[in-house]
């Protein structure tokens, strides 16, 4: 039997975004990310069954986005606000990307490690980073792309690849924090290196570098110095 509690749903609704703002949308399935999207445009009803009810039909969250419009509207009796909140986000999407992904911005190293420590900022949690570079040395990729342990099993080797082979990169960089402020790299740091520049290095791409970021700074691995049979093989 359904709760008749009024503060139920506004309860969800504030439990999902603390939820997202400690987390992100990582740790939501995609019914969720849909039902607190629409809570913007429909506020004072569950949004939960109509999330699944347009997954139902449309499969993935890209799907409902581009569904469409009389559809969404005659079908699922979305407001024109709701409707207009879907179609956003595949355009805020490709304004997001166009804006970090800039053909005018050239790699330079002397940056590079600046780059890096502010996707760090505020984080308590490891996390690792890649920018990847074209064959005109211009950034074509610069985000965070795994959270989690850093090492040669968990290292997110296979998301590496489909970014580089889908950006059709030529060069890569890698980075990742280490929450406990020690800006050295570990045995374990140097292993992992080893196998992202061979993994990378099997479809083409060269890894120029593996950055440690901390909360006061950041240390390159091969200016350094502290990996020369890896970069050098």
């Amino acid at each position: 039997m359904a709760s008749s509690d009024p503060n139920e749903h506004s309860g969800r609704r504030q439990r999902q975004k603390e939820k997202f703002l400690r987390n992100g949308f990582d740790v939501f399935e995609q019914h969720e990310i849909l039902e607190m999207l629409l809570y913007y445009a429909i506020p004072r009803r569950d949004t939960n069954p109509l999330a699944h009810r347009l997954l139902n039909r449309y499969k993935t969250f890209g799907g409902v986005c581009d569904a469409p419009c009389d559809e969404l509207e005659n079908d699922f009796g979305l407001s024109k606000n709701a409707v207009v909140l879907l179609k956003m986000q595949p355009q805020l999407a490709r304004v997001y990307i166009d804006s970090k992904q800039n053909n005018s911005f050239y790699i330079d190293e002397d940056t590079i490690g600046d780059m890096f420590l502010s996707k760090f900022i505020g984080r308590d949690n490891e996390a690792v980073a890649m920018i990847l570079g074209d064959a005109k040395g211009r950034i074509i990729f610069s985000d965070i792309i795994a959270q989690g342990s850093l090492n040669a099993t968990e290292m997110p080797l296979r998301k590496m690849v489909d970014l580089a082979i889908r950006h059709n990169a030529k060069t890569a960089y890698i980075a990742h924090n280490h929450p406990s402020g020690m800006l050295v790299p570990s045995g374990r740091d140097l292993d992992t290196t080893m196998t992202v520049y061979d993994t990378l290095f099997s479809i083409g791409v060269r890894l120029v570098d593996h950055y440690i970021i901390t909360d006061n700074g950041y240390l390159s691995i091969r200016q350094k110095g502290l990996a020369d049979h890896i970069f050098t093989h």
